[in-house]
């Protein structure tokens, strides 16, 4: 992303919302509004942001993972699969 065509002063946003809007969503871009020279706000495509939700959870996950790996929290997979296992099981028997 090159930031000098990606930061637009506010009076530029008022003046043209929609063909902004539109540049970003069809291009996917994210844009960086400023306020007496200072940086305010991101003005974002909506499927940037997902994406960039979806990755801050994963990287949560991956970390929160990794300290209980460090606590000793973790099980090896064999013997977690044989608990899916069980669980599914006994859930099938009780059902009958």
């Amino acid at each position: 992303m090159k930031y000098s065509e990606s930061i637009k002063p506010i009076s530029y946003l008022k003046a043209h919302a929609s063909e902004i809007i539109r540049d970003v969503a069809n291009n996917q871009k994210t844009l960086v509004i400023t306020q007496n020279g200072e940086a305010k706000v991101i003005l974002q495509d909506i499927k940037v942001y997902e994406k960039t939700q979806e990755t801050l959870a994963l990287l949560k996950i991956l970390s929160l993972s990794s300290k209980n790996i460090g606590k000793g929290k973790a099980k090896p997979v064999r013997e977690t699969f044989e608990d899916v296992r069980k669980a599914i099981g006994e859930k099938a028997n009780n059902k009958k």
